[in-house]
């Protein structure tokens, strides 16, 4: 594997950043999950705009276009002989000091990491996943807005820790209000009484662009889209549930904290959303 770091190729061995670099020290950076389809990488405009928003925000001044940025993505995949792949892109603070102050850190570091992909198994799929909801509670957008992609995973991280404690691949976090916020890695929909229901950005999610692209294809679908705030109660009714995200697609989940999430298998639904959103990336 080949991995580009600011403008150049190297192995694994001797892919290598400083230990100084504030992304590794503090978590100071930024990052897009994408996945490439037959060479193409889905809606990578999106995620580069998506990486732009969250590098203003954090005042990280990205050394390089779009442009410069969607070749890069590519020629690491044309370089690593790679159609379908998970890709990684990273935009660190650059090498600084000990300390804190991000105005003596040197330019930021962009990386990009090009592999095969490693799904969910099959079997999940085709029977669904089992979750259960993470005692860590979801950062407060008002400490750091949840639309910012950074590389300060630590809240999610210990929440995916509950999850395989309990012997679930993902668990559900809930927001301080006790809210639906979304997975550990994805976004979560419910199906009910013919609307599909997703919590809004106020509840402290990231607005996938997985989940973007389901919200358009189901309402070209003609299946009524309702976001709005919403409750594990909400989940535990439903007729069906699936998570959302780049390297899952489309995912059924079909228990919630032991209880069983609409019949107990994969709905129509879902099955049939997964089906139009793989023809989508095949665009």
């Amino acid at each position: 594997m080949l991995i580009y770091i600011s403008g150049q190729f190297f192995d694994n061995d001797n892919a290598k950043i400083s230990v100084f670099d504030h992304g590794f020290l503090y978590g100071d950076g930024i990052f897009e999950g994408m996945r490439a389809y037959n060479g193409k990488v889905f809606r990578h405009r999106q995620h580069l705009d998506r990486l732009w928003d969250s590098a203003k925000s954090l005042f990280l001044e990205i050394p390089m276009t779009k442009d410069a940025m969607e070749q890069a993505v590519n020629g690491t995949l044309q370089i690593n002989n790679l159609k379908d792949a998970y890709i990684r892109l990273i935009v660190t603070r650059g090498s600084g000091t000990l300390g804190l102050d991000a105005h003596l850190c040197s330019e930021p570091k962009v990386i990009i990491i090009a592999a095969e992909l490693a799904l969910y198994p099959k079997e999940f799929y085709e029977r669904g996943l089992e979750i259960v909801t993470a005692s860590t509670v979801r950062t407060n957008p008002g400490m750091l807005s949840p639309q910012v992609k950074s590389l300060n995973y630590l809240n999610n991280i210990m929440a995916k820790i509950e999850g395989h404690q309990a012997g679930c691949i993902e668990v559900l976090m809930l927001n301080a209000k006790g809210e639906v916020a979304e997975c550990s890695g994805d976004n979560i929909f419910i199906y009910k009484k013919d609307i599909l229901h997703t919590p809004p950005a106020e509840a402290g999610i990231l607005e996938g662009i997985t989940r973007r692209a389901v919200l358009e294809i189901a309402e070209c679908a003609g299946i009524k889209v309702r976001v709005a705030p919403m409750t594990r109660h909400d989940i535990y009714t439903a007729d069906e549930c699936f998570l959302t995200g780049s390297a899952a697609e489309l995912i059924p989940a079909v228990k919630l904290d032991g209880r069983i999430i609409g019949s107990g298998v994969p709905g129509n639904v879902t099955k049939n959303l997964l089906k139009k959103f793989q023809e989508e990336t095949q665009k």
